[in-house]
């Protein structure tokens, strides 16, 4: 198998994993598991910073707003201690498959 076929399955897996069915368009993956991080339903964002310090502080943390996307259920996955979401970054038009890791959610 080559690589370009390696890639195009894991990214399928990945997809299977969150059950998430692309549909219309896609959207690139980013990886923020580094992260510490809160999702904000009622407010529709997702806040996210290096350390638990930041998080906690008044504006040093990064925010991406819920894409919500007409074409899908839900924008919100959750799948064996991981979350990916469908974020707008509000910046040069990026939309993001962003997956964090739930033992780092605040």
């Amino acid at each position: 198998m080559n690589i370009v076929d390696q890639y195009f399955e894991i990214e399928q897996k990945l997809r299977d994993h969150f059950e998430y069915v692309e549909d219309w368009r896609a959207f690139p993956w980013d990886d923020s598991r580094e992260y510490y991080w809160s999702y904000f339903k009622e407010e529709g964002v997702v806040r996210f910073s290096e350390s638990l310090k930041a998080l906690g502080s008044n504006g040093d943390y990064y925010e991406d707003e819920i894409f919500t996307y007409r074409h899908l259920e839900k924008w919100v996955y959750k799948a064996n201690g991981f979350t990916m979401m469908i974020v707008d970054t509000h910046t040069d038009g990026n939309k993001f498959l962003r997956i964090f890791d739930d033992t780092k959610q605040i």
